[in-house]
């Protein structure tokens, strides 16, 4: 939800923030939400991890349809202290860390078109919301969310934003989590598409790699398809402990002269779960 070069709009506050509008929503807006949220919640279970799952109670309000932000904070705040506020779309990297840091959750108000129920290049309230809101309600990811927040503003101070982006894009976005032996989705940009949920489960074409710092802030990422590889972090317990333990200034001067890598890359050291055949990308 972040871009460095915008401009703000001038019904925006100067946080960026916006009223929701919700009762401007018509009823072919609530009825493209119950349709995307109805067919998502009868494939996830067994493929999402179970933190989203139970999180799911947190979107199931007193009514069908695009939840209200207030009432969807009320709940939200009782369980850990967040909130969710509209915006007009993208918003600044200074906005949207402050946002974060403060645990307030920056969401479009928009909502797709009924022919756009499978791809949507900007994320709308469906990806934010039925995306990221659930594991808002699990107080570790809950935290990981707001230490991300508090990087990112000490990232923007060393000019580090491309590489702290990365962590989020291939945690928060697009991450697997190990489940047992099995591997299940967490990553807002994947349990948000149907197509997406199949793919980066079940699909021979991309790779599944161990979570490593280091590795994934050195990773380019697609924006305009599949992801060529997906990162699987051990736990969300673990996750955060990087994230609050590691000494990023260093890092970051240590990543500085070295190469990225390519999205598809597997590298010696790494810690294959599938080794992708890529089939996907090239075709």
């Amino acid at each position: 939800m972040a871009d460095a070069a915008l401009t703000r709009p001038p019904e925006a506050a100067a946080d960026w923030t916006i009223p929701q509008g919700w009762d401007a929503y018509t009823p072919e807006d609530h009825a493209t939400w119950d349709t995307l949220f109805a067919r998502q919640v009868e494939m996830l279970p067994g493929r999402v991890t179970p933190e989203f799952m139970a999180g799911l109670d947190v979107l199931r309000l007193s009514r069908p349809g695009i939840p209200d932000f207030e009432e969807l904070s009320d709940r939200l705040m009782k369980a850990t202290g967040w909130q969710v506020v509209a915006v007009p779309g993208l918003v600044p990297d200074d906005v949207f860390f402050d946002h974060l840091a403060n645990r307030r959750f920056v969401s479009g108000n928009f909502i797709r078109r009924p022919d756009q129920l499978d791809y949507l290049q900007e994320p709308d309230v469906f990806h934010d919301v039925f995306g990221h809101v659930p594991l808002l309600a699990h107080p570790v990811f809950a935290d990981y969310m707001q230490a991300y927040g508090q990087g990112g503003q000490r990232a923007a101070a060393m000019g580090a934003i491309d590489r702290l982006s990365r962590l989020y894009w291939y945690t928060v976005e697009f991450g697997l989590v190990r489940s047992g032996d099995d591997l299940a989705l967490f990553g807002a940009g994947i349990v948000s598409s149907r197509s997406e949920s199949i793919f980066a489960l079940d699909d021979p074409s991309p790779n599944r790699i161990g979570f490593d710092l280091r590795r994934v802030m050195r990773t380019r990422y697609r924006i305009d398809d599949f992801q060529q590889s997906y990162f699987v972090i051990d736990s969300f317990d673990d996750l955060l402990d990087q994230t609050l333990n590691t000494n990023f200034a260093p890092l970051y001067a240590e990543l500085e002269g070295q190469p990225d890598h390519d999205p598809e890359t597997i590298l010696p050291d790494d810690r294959v779960f599938t080794r992708g055949t890529q089939a996907h990308a090239r075709g």
